[in-house]
């Protein structure tokens, strides 16, 4: 597809890659499942048998913690007929994993413990029956999954983010807040790579941060935001990332928001907040998530506004700005290359 002229400044993507089921069942296949996913901290699981599920666009991840301490991650299939393993976000299994639809027990490492009340069956081999395993690495704590065998390890994807956030703690899980938007997980992200928007849209920010001097750039797979601040309470910290390609890193004076950018369909969007907090600063937090929920609501409007139009019938791509829009240049060329987008 046509991107503009082969000379001039960059452009956008086409405006016929975003929202149409085609072309998000082709970013499912070849961006998504081969992505790290962020599934939440270590320190929600603190006991054997404690557990986190997550959403992968479409496809459904079990976190267990094991008996010998280690964190497994499985898909959240029963091998029998596809019930589920577990259906809350997170909760607690005691002494195996058991299907919720016909009662099949799993240990922890995966392996089918009891077909319950299945009978005689001639050449049924429990060892042939066990949990589908997924990949999962940490980072500071932090759970990440793929359905890739062959993406880089998380640790040095998340390279250039422990080269900018030095401060390596990692505050209690605090609390977990969702929001949808009605557009395109494109729009979303897009608008997350710039900040040429802040001042404009952003009133309460830009009262923060010296948004003229608002910079991003790429390191490797991470884009890093800095902004100095213009006051010395603020909440924010002056610092962001976004690793491809649907994570947002928040950092705050008193902790960090890491944002879930969920694609759920080809004109919805959920973001996951996950808030870890000083908890010797919690008279704080509610300034925190009120700065957060409003910087989210001026995100969501403009996101749906820009979805609408995108996929109208006026708007052509438009030019990108070298100075603020380098790294949405970067994730747009990353999507051409890997989504496997039609010619």
């Amino acid at each position: 597809m046509a991107d503009g002229p082969a000379t001039g400044p960059q452009r956008a993507l086409d405006p016929s890659l975003y929202g149409r089921s085609e072309i998000f069942a082709l970013e499912r296949a070849n961006v998504f499942a081969k992505a790290w996913r962020l599934i939440g901290h270590e320190s929600m699981l603190a006991r054997a048998g404690d557990f986190l599920t997550d959403d992968l666009a479409g496809w459904s991840i079990l976190a267990v913690r094991g008996k010998d301490g280690a964190v497994r991650a499985f898909h959240n299939v029963c091998p029998h007929r596809a019930g589920p393993l577990a259906e809350e976000a997170q909760g607690h299994c005691e002494g195996a994993i058991t299907c919720r639809y016909h009662g099949w027990r799993f240990t922890f490492e995966g392996r089918l413990q009891s077909a319950r009340d299945f009978g005689a069956a001639e050449g049924f081999d429990p060892r042939e029956h066990g949990l589908s395993p997924v990949r999962l690495e940490t980072w500071r704590g932090f759970l990440f999954v793929t359905l890739s065998g062959e993406a880089p390890a998380i640790r040095e994807m998340m390279r250039p983010v422990d080269a900018s956030w030095t401060d390596e703690t990692v505050h209690p899980f605090a609390l977990r807040r969702s929001h949808t938007i009605r557009c395109d997980w494109k729009v979303y992200v897009e608008n997350y790579l710039e900040g040429y928007h802040v001042p404009l849209i952003h009133p309460g920010l830009d009262a923060e941060i010296d948004s003229a001097n608002y910079t991003v750039h790429m390191e490797g797979d991470i884009a890093v935001h800095r902004a100095p601040s213009r006051k010395s309470d603020n909440v924010y910290a002056g610092y962001w990332a976004w690793a491809w390609p649907w994570l947002g890193i928040n950092v705050y004076e008193h902790g960090v928001m890491m944002e879930r950018i969920s694609p759920v369909g080809p004109a919805e969007t959920r973001l996951d907040y996950l808030y870890f907090f000083d908890p010797q600063r919690t008279d704080e937090l509610a300034g925190m998530l009120k700065l957060s929920d409003a910087v989210t609501d001026e995100d969501l409007r403009m996101c749906e506004a820009v979805h609408r139009n995108i996929t109208g019938s006026v708007y052509r791509a438009g030019p990108l700005s070298p100075r603020h829009e380098g790294a949405l240049a970067w994730f747009q060329a990353r999507l051409k290359r890997d989504a496997g987008y039609p010619a």
